[in-house]
């Protein structure tokens, strides 16, 4: 019994444009779950949470995936399947490979700018991809070859003036007529069923879209495809503001500013007027290591004898303020003082519109430094 429901559901799948739909939905699901919990770090806390997880891909992945269940044509329909069926495995894996680097998820600014910071990445992005990776594009891969292998045998054929035959994998075109708003239907319920879990989510996260500081969070409650969309929503949002943007809305910002202005501690301003100025910045360094000692030695020999020193000020404690541009973020912010932006790295969205005028440039207008 259990096998003829087996065969019934192969049958179905093969032999069906719904059927065929339901299965690329099926791997899309599972797929994405399989990234959640191995390559991700969500931070689920309760069954709430794992709930929303488990349907966040099926909501997005039945609303896109209906779009093949429209055209006339049956091969237009499968072809619409699989190009989203792509497109998703792409997005997935794209996430994938910058969350081992960066923690974050990809943004619409970040793959805009990926021109800009592209250059000798290659070795890099090699050395995030893993072993398990292979499951997220076997199956593309492997019907890649095989239709490069058909068509290496049918070009033989046709040097031959043999009848051409390409591989259909136990595929049977669907001609069939749908029932009339039955695409629609299935879209309806896509969208009923994201509904329900944004319903749920902004219960058990009240303004999870509009007090955004995570991407976690809009991930884990949502999924990939809807936060994709939700930050090419904000970014067309934020261009439009820019570009609206004049002097006159400085006036405020100014004012506040003014207002608000903190006078710096006379005990310390100045101290170091007239002194050379030697930077040393260092990589992802942590604060554990000041003191730490292996086998009886130093890890940080030389910066533990410049914290020893009588005139040296340390803090150990503080919150980094960096965003997505996390390195170049933290260059920025030494060099200029500013913030990291939430929606890429500062310099790769703002530098080529905009001039920063840098700690070196200043300390050469006001007191002749070189």
């Amino acid at each position: 019994m259990k096998r003829l429901r087996l065969n019934r559901l192969a049958q179905w799948i093969r032999s069906t444009r719904i059927g065929f739909l339901a299965c690329l939905l099926f791997w899309v699901w599972a797929k994405t779950i399989f990234g959640y919990f191995v390559d991700f770090s969500l931070g689920l806390n309760d069954p709430l949470q794992y709930t929303l997880l488990l349907l966040n891909p099926l909501g997005t992945g039945i609303i896109f995936l209906s779009l093949g269940l429209y055209p006339k044509h049956a091969r237009r329909g499968y072809l619409i399947g699989v190009i989203v069926y792509i497109l998703s495995t792409l997005l997935l894996l794209a996430n994938v490979l910058y969350y081992r680097e960066f923690s974050d998820f990809l943004t619409i600014n970040t793959v805009l700018g990926v021109s800009k910071v592209s250059q000798g990445l290659g070795a890099s992005s090699l050395s995030m991809v893993k072993p398990h990776d292979i499951i997220y594009v076997i199956d593309i891969v492997l019907v890649a070859l095989a239709y490069f292998s058909y068509s290496i045998w049918n070009i033989w054929r046709y040097i031959h003036n043999e009848p051409l035959r390409w591989p259909h994998f136990g595929l049977t075109l669907d001609t069939r007529q749908l029932p009339f708003h039955f695409p629609q239907a299935v879209t309806v319920f896509g969208i009923a069923l994201f509904g329900l879990i944004m319903a749920v989510s902004e219960m058990n996260r009240p303004q999870l879209l509009t007090r955004t500081f995570d991407r976690n969070y809009i991930v884990k409650y949502l999924g990939l495809a809807p936060f994709t969309v939700y930050d090419a929503a904000k970014t067309a949002q934020n261009n439009q503001v820019r570009a609206q943007a004049d002097s006159s809305n400085l006036d405020p910002v100014l004012q506040h500013t003014r207002s608000h202005y903190a006078a710096p501690n006379a005990s310390y301003f100045g101290t170091a007027k007239g002194k050379n100025v030697i930077i040393i910045h260092l990589e992802s360094f942590q604060q554990f290591l000041i003191g730490q000692k292996i086998d009886g030695q130093e890890v940080t020999p030389f910066l533990n004898s410049l914290i020893k020193e009588k005139d040296t000020l340390s803090f150990s404690n503080f919150f980094h303020q960096v965003s997505l541009g996390k390195t170049s973020d933290a260059e920025n912010m030494l060099e200029t003082s500013t913030f990291g932006i939430a929606n890429g790295s500062l310099f790769s969205s703002l530098g080529t519109e905009n001039t920063f005028e840098g700690a070196p440039a200043i300390l050469n207008q006001r007191a002749g430094y070189t």
